[in-house]
């Protein structure tokens, strides 16, 4: 089974937020996340992953804009 992790959402309509996300081979989540927004994929934002110096999180998602 695939491992995941929980990380948090910065930024964006979605800030504060956090999503569960399925870890790669080499324990590395997804390099990007669309967050869907009220009306599903005309209002999603993308989310970018990024390295966070907290010892208490490796990742965030910082938001980079809408998608469409």
């Amino acid at each position: 089974m695939a491992s995941t992790v929980q990380i948090p959402l910065v930024g964006g309509a979605a800030d504060g937020e956090s999503v569960t996300v399925e870890l790669d081979g080499n324990g590395r989540p997804p390099l990007t996340h669309h967050h869907l927004g009220p009306q599903g994929l005309a209002e999603a934002q993308i989310y970018e992953l990024e390295s966070d110096g907290r010892p208490d999180r490796e990742w965030v998602y910082a938001w980079r804009g809408p998608a469409v």
